[in-house]
């Protein structure tokens, strides 16, 4: 989800934690993954040890080798995910954890953050982890491409604030700064080269060796939240997620990350495989340009929206393992609106089409690549359906590599897929590809009372002003936003039964392996 961020890997890659809340000061527990536990299952009490191997999606095309590139593959946002830790991460029943940022506060006009490093937190080569190190990081991550999605800060205005501690100033209030830096503020050595094969990393696990995208890391002795239960992790690169399956099925692997609905059902009942199933976790959905063209019309928008049949597209596409969506980003926020609930309505859709005077007459492409589990089936699905309200789609499934080089973002792609892997939060999906200063404003969507409301609720805690601009977004985006987000697949790991302690954190939380452990 993701950009590409946690949208690979998030798919982006990526995320966890509840929607609009106040962040003031929030303590690290001791094992750096708050709201995980490993603690005595049916296999008993963990045990120390062992090598685990785990298998996860990624193309040779894709492969990245600096952490704060933009991470396509998954097996890649894994391998960094070990190694090098981000200020702040999702976690179970918290908005968002503390990692190497123990704890944060800001003063009354939530401009000014200082984040206060974990103690004891050293790099994988014995040195201390200092506040200039987060401050290069973070200034690097900012100069990336999307570094500004990743980092909604200026560079001059990251700065050492102590001893251990960085200050982050930000232009306008933002209540949500903790949230926003979630999971991809990876943190490296002031000065270092950049790459994850020679800049050493804050992580629970040290890398070893790295070859074509592969990687063989080891437990990192001195980490600050404390030695991992395995000796070794081992990720192998597979180029779909049918391969995948095979390895963790026969034995290859004893662990395969995001491997899809189709691999649970398989593997459930099986004795010596386990499933692990986050609900709803991956959001695949229909992006329509709004800032010009034939989708610009928000009656148009809405049209499409009443001609999805979600609950037929919820079980062709992901065989029941996902859940129906209405549109709005984020269906796991506790500040979701439950009355917004959308109905097919053909009749409908076919009266919006004609009171704009769309054009049922011309055929209309849809973009896709075949990335996210069931994204070209969910495509073809969608042009199926829609055909009953007079829109004539024909699908172009593209390399990915293709298709964000070419289409994404661009004018001439009017239609398209995308997919995100973070669900928890209205106030996530309202800064990163909603509010038009957005650097990945996917659909040119361009909003005025929705940049309005997003900046009311940046700009207060928890309250009610809070609440009435977290439904303003959601309002908006239900009645006229430029996303038909027609339903949420479950995220899918299959495991050896030997396997323990795999976390349940939706998004980004899947890769956090420290307290996973191994009874053989």
């Amino acid at each position: 989800m993701s950009t590409e961020l946690t949208r690979r890997g998030a798919l982006g890659m990526l995320a966890g934690a509840a929607g609009a809340i106040a962040l003031t000061a929030c303590g690290a527990s001791g094992s750096g993954i708050p709201g995980q536990s490993a603690g005595t299952t049916s296999a008993g009490p963990p045990r120390r040890g062992g090598t685990l191997r785990v298998g996860a999606v990624g193309t040779a095309s894709k492969q990245q080798r600096d952490p704060h590139m933009l991470l396509r593959n998954d097996s890649d946002n894994l391998i960094m995910s070990l190694v090098y830790d981000p200020l702040t991460v999702p976690a179970l029943g918290a908005p968002v954890a503390p990692r190497l940022a123990k704890s944060w506060s800001a003063d009354p006009t939530q401009r000014e953050w200082t984040f206060t490093l974990a103690d004891g937190a050293v790099f994988s080569d014995g040195s201390p982890v200092r506040p200039a190190d987060v401050v290069y990081s973070l200034k690097r991550l900012r100069g990336k491409p999307g570094g500004d999605w990743k980092v909604p800060v200026a560079p001059d205005d990251i700065k050492v604030a102590g001893s251990d501690a960085v200050q982050l100033i930000s232009s306008t209030p933002n209540s949500q700064l903790p949230l926003l830096l979630r999971f991809m503020t990876f943190v490296m050595k002031e000065g270092s080269p950049g790459l994850v094969t020679n800049s050493p990393g804050t992580g629970p696990f040290i890398l070893d060796s790295y070859t074509d995208g592969n990687a063989r890391l080891r437990a990192n002795e001195k980490w600050y939240g404390g030695r991992p239960y395995v000796d070794a992790v081992e990720v192998t690169r597979f180029d779909d997620t049918q391969a995948l399956a095979n390895a963790v099925t026969s034995g290859q692997i004893d662990l395969a990350s995001a491997v899809g609905p189709l691999a649970g059902r398989a593997a459930t009942g099986r004795g010596d495989l386990a499933v692990v199933r986050r609900p709803s976790d991956m959001n695949v959905m229909l992006a329509m340009r709004s800032a010009d063209g034939p989708f610009a019309d928000p009656r148009v928008r809405q049209a499409v929206a009443k001609g999805v049949d979600r609950r037929s597209m919820v079980a062709q596409v992901y065989s029941g393992w996902g859940g129906v969506a209405n549109d709005v980003l984020g269906i796991h926020d506790p500040q979701l609106d439950s009355s917004l609930v959308r109905t097919r309505d053909v009749d409908g859709a076919k009266r919006l089409l004609a009171d704009a005077r769309f054009d049922t007459g011309k055929r209309y492409t849809l973009y896709t690549k075949n990335e996210a589990f069931g994204e070209v089936a969910g495509a073809r699905l969608l042009a199926t359906q829609l055909r009953d309200i007079g829109l004539q789609i024909d699908v172009d499934e593209q390399e990915p590599s293709v298709f964000y080089d070419k289409y994404w973002k661009s004018p001439q792609a009017q239609l398209m897929t995308v997919g995100w892997g973070t669900n928890d939060s209205v106030v996530f999906y309202a800064g990163k590809i909603l509010a038009s200063t957005s650097s990945n404003d996917e659909t040119a969507f361009n909003d005025a009372e929705y940049d309005r409301a997003f900046g009311e609720l940046l700009a207060h805690g928890v309250g009610p002003q809070q609440d009435a601009a977290s439904r303003t977004l959601q309002r908006i985006e239900f009645e006229r936003g430029p996303y038909v987000s027609w339903g949420l697949s479950d995220s899918v790991d299959v495991t050896s039964s030997t396997v323990h302690g795999v976390p349940t954190i939706p998004g980004y939380g899947r890769v956090q392996l420290e307290k996973v452990w191994l009874s053989s």
